[in-house]
């Protein structure tokens, strides 16, 4: 991922120094259960310790030359073991040290991701909280519906980030497992304790079964779930560009001090970071379908899916923590104006009680059907600059069957907003 999307301790987790530090640690952690089995000198482990280390650029000048970046590595860190090089990968393949430490970093970039995905979970409860009494227009394809609470917005966006936690937190557990079943997954050449040992030195499980490789569903698992919450994310950037529209002006994206809009037009304040959030999500979608592609490979291995991860699975994590930090700070520097909600409502939507309205006119003309054609004829006439509220209380049928104290509550706001808080405790109780 190019450096303007990056964050620190993602781009040091997924850096070619901590990928090669993890592999030597998955070959000494190898040596030291094969010494505890006898089968190599109980001395070994120790020594590899102390004397292994490796060049990041002596590696790739080696791979440029052997076309094998695990070779490269082995040659790298041999010349400094000596006698003790020959049990250095001893029984090994290298998909047994590529994927096990594939797996290592995709647990150590989800964890990254859940700590990132804490503090918009945390805004958006507060945020709820405190405008749960708040009334705004909500809005069916773009067109005022009914009135409901801005605070259900902001509970609604809190649930949708939780089970995208919940979701990345299994995706996690799906992919903490490793494999030292060598070169097509049937224990040849080490014995599965090896494996075991190796993995729980690591966080991990060992899988199950493999082939030469772990199977490419639990990656494909994994990215879903980072994509997901890249929608998600776009979904909560997309609803403050539509609420920031000039015309609407009921939310809007924070503007930093010396921050210009326009290199024409100073007045122009643009929700610009709500739509880097909802361009970068396309981006995260985009990785999907190479990892669901790479599940299906050749007998017990090909390297189709090798080529594509290198790109995808770093960049789709660097990326979902960078608009993951974006979010956080849009939510935090968010500008709320329920003045602005209330004029809408009151300059544009009076329509949003039709439904009230034909309840209350249904029971006194006894016809669902014919209250319905009434309101809706009343809706649709918008003659001159009278509201529909105005509309109603001069239409000579609604008068006859209306008493005006019913009109009064037929145009109430409260009952839209008088479950808001149960809702509330709903959304924010979900685990």
């Amino acid at each position: 991922m190019i450096d303007r999307y990056t964050r620190p301790a993602m781009a040091q987790l997924w850096s070619e120094e901590n990928k090669f530090a993890v592999w030597l640690d998955i070959e000494i952690l190898v040596s030291e259960k094969l010494a505890q089995m006898g089968i190599i000198p109980r001395g070994v482990p120790s020594r590899m310790r102390k004397r292994a280390r490796f060049d990041v650029e002596r590696i790739e000048r080696i791979e440029a030359e052997t076309r094998h970046d695990v070779i490269a590595f082995l040659k790298d860190v041999g010349r400094h073991l000596g006698d003790d090089e020959q049990y250095l990968h001893y029984g090994l393949t290298s998909s047994d040290v590529v994927d096990t430490a594939l797996a290592v970093r995709m647990v150590q970039a989800g964890d990254l991701l859940l700590q990132a995905l804490n503090p918009p979970i945390r805004r958006t409860a507060a945020l709820a909280r405190r405008y749960i009494d708040t009334p705004i227009a909500g809005r069916t394809h773009g067109v005022f519906a009914e009135p409901t609470a801005l605070g259900l917005k902001f509970a609604l966006w809190h649930a949708d980030l939780k089970r995208g936690r919940r979701r990345l937190r299994s995706a996690i557990y799906g992919i903490a497992v490793g494999k030292l079943s060598g070169a097509v997954g049937n224990f040849a050449h080490l014995d599965p304790r090896v494996e075991a040992y190796v993995c729980r030195k690591l966080g991990l499980r060992p899988a199950p079964i493999s082939t030469q490789v772990l199977q490419r569903d639990r990656h494909a698992e994994y990215i879903f779930a980072v994509a997901a919450l890249g929608a998600t994310i776009e979904k909560i950037a997309q609803e403050i560009r539509l609420l920031h529209r000039t015309e609407t002006g009921e939310l809007t994206e924070g503007f930093a001090s010396g921050q210009r809009g326009s290199s024409a037009m100073p007045h122009k304040q643009n929700p610009i970071t709500c739509e880097r959030l909802c361009g970068l999500a396309r981006v995260l979608r985009g990785y999907v379908i190479p990892a669901l592609e790479n599940v299906a490979l050749w007998h017990e291995r090909d390297i189709t899916h090798s080529s594509a991860e290198r790109v995808v699975i770093a960049d789709a994590t660097t990326l979902l923590d960078y608009m993951l930090g974006l979010l956080d700070y849009v939510l935090g520097t968010l500008g709320v104006h329920p003045d602005r909600m209330l004029e809408n409502l009151r300059r544009l939507g009076s329509e949003m009680f039709s439904q009230r309205l034909l309840l209350a006119l249904a029971e006194g003309l006894g016809s669902r059907d014919q209250a319905y054609a009434i309101v809706q004829r009343i809706a649709l006439e918008r003659k001159g600059q009278t509201t529909f509220e105005d509309r109603v209380r001069a239409d000579q049928i609604v008068r006859r069957h209306l008493a005006e104290r019913q009109l009064d509550s037929v145009f109430d706001l409260r009952p839209y907003l008088r479950r808001s808080r149960l809702i509330l405790k709903r959304a924010l109780a979900q685990s």
